[in-house]
């Protein structure tokens, strides 16, 4: 797992590369426990959960006291791979499920994480705004997105517009169809290697248009 983060990303601390074997570890024990991914993609954790929600970090690189909310996390995916990325970020986790909820909670705490809170929540009921809402394809996007409105901050401080970054695979042309907002698909095949990436993408959907500021 070590060398793979580092041929992709190169300059993760000790402590960075420290957690993330830690949240290997520790949701593989908690998997037996409470179903959180089939136990037949236990093996391909790293490659399937915790790399794949990474491709987020290779479009966007969350800045300091930026505020991201991840929808439908289930069991951390892929906010926690991400908290751990950018740890001066602050993420909110949501899930309807308590129990996923639960163990999310519990691996924040034996990770370390000083930038997480989670929260068993419906998402139309949170009632903050943030710079980026990601999620792992938890719905039909169009849904989705009405989960999102009012959500969105309207203050600018990347380079990438204010959004949703939505982790999804294979041919999105009927379901993109219906979305009015500025869309671009990234191909998280650019960015890693493995074979399960080449149907894999990373989509951003543009939700304001506003004059940037400094964070």
């Amino acid at each position: 797992m070590r060398e793979k983060l580092l041929k992709y990303f190169p300059d993760l601390s000790q402590q960075q590369l420290d957690q993330y074997e830690l949240l290997a570890k520790e949701f593989l024990s908690w998997n037996e426990k409470i179903n959180l991914i089939s136990r037949k993609d236990t093996e391909n954790l790293f490659e399937h959960h915790i790399l794949h929600s990474l491709a987020i970090a290779k479009v966007c690189k969350f800045k300091p006291q930026c505020e991201v909310m991840d929808i439908g996390t289930g069991g951390g995916f892929p906010g926690l791979p991400l908290a751990i990325m950018f740890p001066e970020t602050k993420f909110y986790l949501v899930d309807s499920i308590g129990k996923k909820i639960k163990v999310v909670q519990a691996l924040i705490e034996t990770l370390g994480l000083k930038n997480v809170k989670a929260e068993q929540i419906r998402a139309e009921n949170v009632n903050q705004q943030f710079d980026f809402i990601v999620s792992r394809a938890v719905t039909y996007l169009p849904d989705f997105m009405q989960w999102t409105k009012g959500k969105i901050s309207k203050i600018q401080y990347h380079d990438l517009a204010n959004g949703v970054l939505y982790l999804k695979g294979g041919d999105l042309t009927e379901e993109l169809s219906t979305i009015k907002n500025k869309i671009k698909i990234y191909d998280i095949d650019n960015y890693f290697e493995e074979e399960f990436f080449q149907t894999k993408k990373v989509i951003h959907v543009k939700c304001v248009k506003l004059k940037k500021k400094q964070k």
